[in-house]
């Protein structure tokens, strides 16, 4: 894992310790910040237009394949079910000290999305130059995708 640079740190709680497994990208290359998408709610969804800096850089139907698996994992994530709901009464029973021996269905989606980003990097983005940054790592609010190859002074304004 050539691109994963972080060490191993332990910030207290799961979540923290998804966003210290930082990717490393170069300082000073280009990025591309893909925006969420709110026009069906404030859950998590990220905007599947192709931004036009990745032009003949990767394939249209990669990079949407990409987002719509990312947003197909916080759907999942955020949705409510039977179990759901039982594991947060569990929760209020025990003070929420049961957190302290589980996972929440939110945390493992969480490190199933750190996963798949890992995973895309290495076969898909790293190859082409291109870095894509887990969104958790930029508070939930933007996928950022670093141009390795081109100095962000390089871009027109």
């Amino acid at each position: 894992e050539g691109f994963n640079m972080a060490s191993k740190q332990n910030h207290g709680t799961p979540l923290e310790d998804l966003a210290a497994s930082r990717s490393g990208a170069p300082p000073g290359c280009l990025k591309v910040f893909i925006q969420r998408d709110y026009s069906e709610g404030t859950s998590v969804k990220f905007q599947i237009k192709f931004p036009q800096e990745l032009e003949g850089k990767i394939e249209k139907s990669v990079f949407e394949n990409t987002i719509n698996d990312i947003n197909g994992m916080y759907l999942e994530a955020e949705k409510m079910s039977c179990s759901r709901y039982c594991e947060g009464c569990l929760g209020c029973l025990t003070a929420y000290l049961v957190f302290f021996c589980m996972e929440t269905h939110y945390e493992q989606m969480m490190k199933k999305v750190t996963k798949y980003v890992n995973e895309q990097n290495e076969r898909v983005w790293v190859p082409r130059g291109l870095l894509l940054t887990n969104p958790i790592e930029r508070g939930l609010r933007v996928i950022e995708i670093s141009i390795l190859n081109e100095p962000a002074t390089t871009r027109a304004p």
